[in-house]
């Protein structure tokens, strides 16, 4: 098949990166998105996000007529739609941004289209999709009723690339691509074959679903056993990065570094996808998820008993003032989605007993729940004003930082960062 025109919905840390590289092949992409100021940046050529080297992509799609951003669907040969899934009340998954962006393109669509799910979704999810469109349009056939002579091709094929890395990711690495039957999923795999240089594996939808949940519940369930260990260490009075590294010399030991806590938005919110999905079975994966929910709060208090031991000066309106390095859920990016630092510098400010200040070099504004709490400062002078320095966060300008510099003041390194 031919795919001349692609859309991709939802202009965000995945779709924007997707929607470049698909542009980069001489294709022409048409970006969907709700957010006006997002839409009006990227036909400037700019991004309204940061990602190593996306700028540039994005510049020259758009100077070269082959990517524009629109508020409203046009018609194309294909949608891509990767938009949030969140979740809500007890961790149940969050399906609506996914409806919105299928009733978003269903008056466009075309018989011979082929729309693919790339948000990481919940089992069952491309089936629900592709029931939204076909209520939408019901002079189209699909996948359920018609089969493979359906006049609309659906299959889901979830994202996997690190931040940070998404550019080169996109291309190198493998998909796993799940149609809702076979020629969805041969049409599906000949779309990525325009960018992918990965191997592009087919599977059903539902797997394909349920891959993406695995591998970032199996990267949960290891995270939450080094934030046990670091946890366990602390009060038997071991240096954890030291055990971890004697550990990890055994040929079949490899236990990850442990943290602040589990951010992002996959690993922190995919587990409980499956969780929700088959609670009386997911014992372990929830086991973990609530290991790494808990961790920001054993932080707090780590925090909290530090600055009890501060030596102030005596005056009722001083209180302990505490440097928070770092708000981003991962090194030397600017994703504050389900971040632990963020997380814990909140409640800190929530408590009211401290003066908060916060480094975090890849911002320049607080986000919303910050603002007016704390003060955004330099690695150096949030450091000068502190008398507890916490490491939340080992983004590379923390890295200059030697421990003596630090004197005397109080230090929570949730890295291990001056530790190793």
């Amino acid at each position: 098949m031919e795919f001349n025109t692609i859309c991709v919905v939802g202009l965000g840390y995945i779709g924007l990166p997707t929607a470049a590289i698909i542009a980069s092949r001489k294709k022409h992409v048409i970006g969907l998105d709700v957010n006006a100021d997002a839409v009006a940046t990227i036909n400037q050529g700019k991004i309204h996000i940061y990602e190593p080297d996306l700028e540039s992509v994005v510049r020259m799609a758009v100077a070269d007529g082959y990517l524009k951003a629109t508020l409203v669907a046009e018609p194309a040969d294909a949608f891509l739609i990767a938009v949030p899934t969140p979740f809500k009340g007890d961790h149940e998954p969050d399906l609506r941004y996914i409806e919105s962006a299928a009733l978003s393109i269903a008056p466009v669509l075309q018989s011979g289209n082929l729309v693919i799910l790339e948000s990481t979704s919940p089992v069952g999810a491309t089936e629900a999709m592709a029931e939204w469109l076909a209520k939408e349009r019901p002079d189209l056939s699909f996948p359920a009723a018609a089969g493979d002579d359906s006049d609309i091709r659906i299959a889901h094929c979830p994202e996997r690339v690190l931040p940070g890395h998404v550019l080169r990711e996109l291309v190198t690495n493998d998909r796993v691509i799940g149609g809702l039957t076979a020629r969805c999923s041969e049409y599906a795999r000949e779309l990525y074959q325009i960018f992918v240089e990965g191997n592009c594996i087919v599977t059903s939808a539902r797997t394909a679903e349920m891959c993406k949940l695995t591998e970032n519940s199996f990267r949960d369930v290891n995270i939450a056993f080094a934030n046990e260990l670091s946890m366990i260490c602390s009060k038997l009075d071991i240096d954890v990065w030291e055990l971890i590294s004697l550990a990890n010399l055994h040929p079949r030991v490899n236990i990850l570094q442990p943290g602040p806590g589990v951010g992002g938005h996959c690993i922190a919110v995919d587990p409980w996808f499956i969780v929700a999905a088959s609670p009386n079975e997911s014992h372990l994966i929830r086991q973990a998820r609530e290991v790494n929910d808990r961790k920001p709060h054993w932080v707090l208090n780590e925090i909290q008993n530090a600055a009890n031991s501060v030596k102030l000066d005596g005056t009722a309106a001083h209180k302990p003032v505490v440097a928070c390095l770092g708000l981003t859920f991962k090194p030397d990016i600017d994703d504050l989605r389900e971040s632990p630092a963020l997380e814990i510098c909140k409640m800190l400010c929530d408590s009211n007993l401290l003066e908060v200040v916060v480094a975090e070099p890849n911002i320049t504004q607080l986000p919303d729940q910050l603002l007016g709490k704390v003060e955004l400062l330099s690695p150096s002078d949030a450091i000068e004003r502190a008398d507890v320095v916490v490491l939340l966060v080992d983004h590379r300008q923390f890295k200059d930082i030697s421990r003596t510099s630090l004197g005397d003041k109080k230090i929570i390194d949730t890295r291990g960062l001056w530790r190793r």
